[in-house]
């Protein structure tokens, strides 16, 4: 079936913000986000705030979008929502909902892997998309990976952080140095209006197409104590500038593992994902890319609307898979850990 004729309702709720969507095929009718501006105070997500906000969120969202969409209940033909990974209350809360909303028209579920959707939003419409296969870098608080896009339906994982993402160390990072949560945002922020050479710090060396994250976190902290020691004033007077050597060895590992990944494969079509795809200094490097005097790769950046989580990313999956008539039952449950990639 050609996924333009299917109009998809798409619920979001991995972590702490409630997402809601309604596509038609590739065509964003509406997108709403429901935000949790309380876990700022407690630096970090805190779950059992998140699913109770997801609970008083979810049914409020879902009618405004079905209104913003200008459609009726009844042109919804099927519900995708994210089972996993993520928060396990926070999946239950958006799980329980679509499945009860589904069965209570007789329509079908389709359950969504959070990660595909993230590589799949970029063939949310205007596009142009990437062309199968592809290479894509899904870099988030959570994740980190490095994935072979053979199609919708099949993608390999053939790198990944062996302990903290990428998003993680930009977080811890900012928390080090008093910035609020979220802080990556923040250090790409300050890091614009710095000199990213003016602070060395050695990059991870792991074999491979995997990634470490954890080792640069423990180098900064302990820089930090030593500057802290001597001048008090440390990160006062060299704010821009740390941040901007932090997000420089950040960068760089991650655009060298992607050097590799398209010299191992050989496929120069190029997307990145997730919500570290909004940083600016990784979008750069990357479209630096495009113009390599020698074998230029063809880069493909989200939208800043669809780097962040958001539900228009489980709708486009909704729409593949409702197409494929791959569809869930009321059995499925959500799946806090990874689980794989394709199912």
């Amino acid at each position: 079936m050609d996924i333009s004729k299917l109009t998809i309702l798409a619920i979001e709720s991995s972590c702490d913000d409630t997402g809601v969507a309604v596509l038609k095929g590739d065509k964003v009718l509406s997108n709403l986000v429901a935000n949790q501006e309380i876990h700022a105070r407690y630096g970090g997500v805190v779950p059992e705030l998140a699913s109770r906000a997801h609970l008083s969120n979810i049914t409020p969202t879902v009618d405004l979008a079905i209104s913003d969409a200008g459609i009726s209940p009844e042109e919804i033909d099927a519900v995708a929502y994210t089972i996993g990974p993520g928060l396990s209350g926070s999946l239950l809360v958006g799980a329980s909902f679509a499945k009860a909303w589904a069965w209570a028209r007789r329509i079908p579920t389709v359950p969504v892997h959070h990660m595909r959707a993230h590589v799949l939003a970029h063939f949310i419409s205007p596009g142009p998309p990437p062309e199968f296969p592809f290479l894509c870098l899904t870099v988030s608080g959570g994740h980190t990976q490095m994935i072979h896009v053979h199609s919708p339906s099949n993608m390999e994982v053939i790198g990944a952080t062996l302990d903290d993402a990428a998003g993680e160390a930009f977080d811890k990072v900012a928390k080090l140095i008093g910035l609020p949560y979220p802080g990556g945002p923040l250090i790409d922020k300050y890091a614009a209006l710095g000199n990213p050479e003016a602070f060395s710090f050695s990059k991870s060396k792991v074999v491979g197409l995997d990634m470490s994250f954890s080792g640069l976190k423990t180098q900064v902290l302990r820089f930090l104590q030593s500057q802290l020691s001597q001048d008090p004033a440390f990160i006062d007077n060299n704010l821009h500038d740390f941040c901007a050597s932090v997000q420089s060895a950040i960068v760089t590992m991650l655009i060298t593992k992607l050097e590799l990944a398209v010299k191992t494969t050989g496929i120069k079509q190029v997307a990145i994902a997730g919500g570290v795809s909004a940083n600016s200094g990784l979008r750069k490097a990357l479209t630096e890319k495009e113009s390599l005097p020698e074998d230029p790769w063809q880069v493909f950046i989200p939208p800043m609307g669809y780097c962040t989580d958001n539900a228009a990313m489980v709708g486009i999956v909704g729409a593949f898979d409702a197409a494929n008539k791959k569809f869930g039952s009321l059995s499925d449950t959500p799946k806090p850990r990874m689980p794989d990639l394709n199912s």
